[in-house]
């Protein structure tokens, strides 16, 4: 059975009575203001602090409960690192009077956050479009399209203000306990190296921003690997699609190359990956799922209607894959778990499964009837 801490009162009870019984001449009663009174409550405090730090060491000395630096120091030893934050990038764009640019290495502000421009602005008509990087990295970077951009300093000929033209992505905060104590402790559970498929959904969410990835075996042919990757919190613009075209790794010359997100993963997997395998590092296709709800009665609320979504939200969340099904049981347990009074999906009324290789299923519009 677990160890039961002693509490700080229980401690401070058991100094007292050890000094009653240490059998002081005089000394039948402890006052709690007295010398030793005082004494036997500071023993105690310290005995409590001591304890603290105990558990502290045990909670450290196994992967399973370690936090912070002693977590990153168990995952090293598999070679599991906290994946770091990363910074958003995007376009903006800005009025002009004439062929006016804006330089690479330009200071610009994006939704309150600072960001450079990584190349000259192309300028088409009265408008001109220039690629920013923010500064400061994480997922507050993941700036809407339409936010508010501002040059750093005027730049004659250009409107000092603009706005995002393309919606900022890729910014990630650096990764937290729990969801790197979720890999460390998957590492420690496998076998050996071999190219399972468990280890090529490893690689590729070892990637900063990718939080989930699935495998199609021979996808492209015999010998090939499809690795469908999403991104749903750095790439939340584009509701966690990867942003990017498929094919493979920078090196790997049998198809052809990929881009964005998806050479990223596919880059950091080639390293790791069976030399004679043929990894593809696709994106999946939004296929979404339209539902109708009635029987909500009373609770045919506006803040229950948003629960509701975000409940299916969820569902897909967790259980949708490329190609995979939903089963009514699914998303009648996911309504259920918010505790309405009553309710019934009448659309859709059976199993739904992703129309074509590589779909993966998606909330649609919600239609509620009173």
């Amino acid at each position: 059975m677990p160890y039961s801490r002693p509490t700080l009162s229980e401690l401070r009870s058991w100094a007292v009575q050890d000094v009653l019984n240490a059998g002081i001449s005089g000394v039948s009663k402890v006052l709690r203001f007295s010398v030793l009174g005082t004494l036997a409550w500071v023993n105690a405090g310290l005995a409590w602090l001591v304890y603290g730090y105990l558990d502290w060491i045990a909670m450290q000395a196994v992967p399973w409960t370690a936090t912070d630096e002693y977590l990153a120091a168990w995952g090293a030893l598999k070679k599991v690192y906290r994946k770091a934050a990363s910074a958003a990038s995007g376009s903006v764009v800005f009025a002009v009077t004439g062929a006016q640019v804006i330089p690479s290495g330009t200071a610009v502000t994006v939704g309150g956050l600072d960001g450079t421009t990584t190349a000259d602005s192309v300028t088409t008509g009265t408008s001109t479009v220039a690629a920013v990087t923010l500064t400061d990295t994480g997922a507050t970077g993941n700036v809407a399209d339409g936010s508010i951009a501002t040059l750093g300093s005027p730049i004659s000929g250009i409107q000092s203000t603009g706005s995002v033209s393309t919606a900022f992505t890729g910014g990630a905060d650096a990764e937290s306990n729990s969801a790197l104590r979720s890999r460390v402790m998957a590492k420690f559970q496998e076998s050996g190296t071999n190219g399972r498929e468990q280890e090529y959904i490893d690689w590729a969410t070892d990637v900063t921003g990718v939080t989930r990835a699935w495998i199609n075996r021979n996808g492209f042919g015999a010998g090939s690997v499809v690795v469908y990757v999403m991104l749903d919190e750095a790439n939340a613009a584009y509701s966690g699609f990867p942003q990017g075209t498929n094919g493979v790794a920078s090196d790997e010359t049998r198809y052809f190359p990929a881009t964005g997100d998806q050479l990223r993963v596919a880059n950091a997997i080639w390293t790791e990956q069976p030399v004679d395998a043929l990894v593809v590092v696709c994106s999946p296709i939004a296929e979404t799922v339209a539902f109708t709800i009635s029987d909500l009665g009373d609770g045919n609320t506006t803040a229950n209607q948003a629960l509701i979504e975000g409940a299916l939200d969820d569902m897909f969340l967790r259980l949708s894959a490329p190609g995979g099904t939903i089963h009514p049981n699914n998303w009648n347990e996911a309504l259920g778990a918010l505790g309405l009074a009553s309710f019934n999906v009448t659309v859709p009324s059976a199993p739904v499964t992703g129309a074509t290789v590589g779909s993966l299923l998606q909330r649609g519009t919600v239609t509620f009837v009173s």
